[in-house]
């Protein structure tokens, strides 16, 4: 069987387009292994994962934690998001505390950009990066591309408009690097002051216009306002952010055709998306959700091989 080209998953620019297939292949088993009666397997009855969220995450922690336990793997859960751990030797002392316990993996969500990567040249373990600040949140971008290629039968060739809060969206820079991997065509949409000066050189477009976004593309990736993330006001207020670039049901259906409709979660509704758009048949936001566990299972068991593989 293929193997992934690295031992970590730190963010999307670091893999390859033959890693995001190969992925996408071995979540294809895995989805069929969740929806059976029975939906664990053995796979990895001797690993150890430690779960190690800097920051507050309900979601992808869950998400995480639930494709390790289907794969029979030892769990670890570690929280410090009410604790002040920096980036640096408190964290290094945290991590070697838990990896004296003799872990095998780590999902880190860490408020400081470019933490998993500064913790995978201190420890030995494989390092998965659950996001780091407004950096990266690859698993989110491999299950939002792999649920576009479910809907519409291939990413390559298709164009995908996100919309909202790019400046301080991990969602939206690694899913820019996962579609231009796969061949998709990507547009931003948003308030200037929410999209930031050096996007002109990841090689998308901008468009400040919702209407005019949303009739070019085939997908609409919808970002929640990250006012946690916030020091100033990005905009007047978050009614004329909903005049401008939010989504409703009147909305489209003036649209020339059918559109999908996506979001990481979690929903503002009434926000960027109104209910009616959030639950109706254009959506794939449930999906999404699905195949997280898949696309988190696939990833996990795939690091894992190349922790087996090296033992022997």
């Amino acid at each position: 069987m293929s193997e992934l080209s690295v031992k970590h998953l730190l963010g999307i620019k670091y893999l390859t387009p033959a890693d995001i297939h190969l992925i996408f292949e071995t979540a294809d088993h895995f989805k069929e292994v969740i929806n059976r009666s029975i939906k664990k397997v053995p796979s990895l009855r001797d690993i150890t994962i430690a779960n190690l969220f800097f920051e507050n995450s309900t979601r992808t922690r869950l998400s995480f934690e639930l494709a390790e336990k289907r794969l029979s793997a030892d769990v670890v859960n570690f929280s410090a998001a009410s604790s002040s751990v920096k980036k640096g030797e408190t964290l290094i002392d945290t991590v070697n505390n838990i990896l004296s316990m003799k872990v095998d993996m780590v999902v880190m969500r860490h408020p400081n950009p470019g933490a998993g990567v500064f913790l995978s040249q201190h420890i030995n373990s494989s390092i998965i990066n659950a996001g780091d600040g407004a950096h990266e949140h690859p698993t989110q971008a491999l299950l939002d591309c792999y649920s576009i290629k479910e809907k519409l039968g291939d990413v390559a060739g298709k164009k995908v408009v996100i919309v909202g809060d790019i400046l301080h969206s991990r969602v939206a820079l690694s899913n820019i690097f996962a579609l231009q991997l796969l061949g998709a065509k990507v547009k931003l949409c948003g308030p200037k002051t929410l999209i930031p000066k050096y996007i002109k050189y990841l090689g998308v477009e901008v468009e400040y216009n919702l209407r005019q976004a949303l009739e070019w593309c085939d997908v609409a990736n919808m970002l929640r306002v990250q006012n946690e993330r916030m020091e100033i006001s990005y905009f007047p207020s978050v009614r004329e952010y909903t005049q401008q670039y939010g989504i409703n049901k009147v909305l489209l259906d003036t649209l020339k055709k059918e559109i999908v409709i996506m979001h990481p979660g979690p929903i503002n509704r009434g926000v960027e998306i109104t209910s009616d758009v959030a639950d109706s048949k254009q959506s794939i936001i449930l999906n999404q959700v699905e195949n997280g566990v898949a696309i988190r299972m696939a990833v996990i068991y795939l690091l894992a091989s190349k922790i087996k593989h090296n033992e022997s």
